[in-house]
């Protein structure tokens, strides 16, 4: 019986990185957009803003984050990745622990940039 080309640890290390790359992005557009609806035109606070929709989808992140940008840096030795992601993993961290609201926010959204960051250079150096 052969190995399935699909279910590789590669494959699998891809996915979980494309799976933190998508699940970052959700952060930001649910910080940025809950943002400006609430800011700018008053609309959809009380389910927008959701401090239990953002803490799960937080978690999330940061979870996959930890273990894919982990054993992506084992793998191919590449430290940007890893200085990447632990950074945005802090931030990440350090939202979680904050009040829900604008410094939360701003902590999740600087957090999951770098995170996604990292997952991309870790995609890349996948395929190389």
């Amino acid at each position: 019986m052969t190995d399935r080309p699909d279910s590789s640890p590669a494959m699998l290390r891809g996915r979980f990185d494309r799976l933190g790359v998508l699940i970052s992005g959700l952060c930001m557009v649910h910080c940025v957009a809950g943002l400006f609806l609430i800011g700018v035109l008053g609309l959809g606070g009380g389910v927008l803003l959701n401090p239990a929709i953002h803490r799960f989808g937080l978690v999330a992140a940061f979870l996959v984050g930890m273990f894919t940008i982990g054993a992506g840096a084992l793998r191919h030795g590449h430290r940007l990745p890893l200085a990447l992601g632990s950074t945005g993993l802090a931030l990440m961290a350090a939202a979680i622990a904050s009040d829900h609201g604008t410094g939360e926010a701003l902590l999740t959204i600087c957090g999951v940039v770098l995170v996604a960051s990292a997952h991309i250079v870790n995609m890349r150096r996948n395929t190389c």
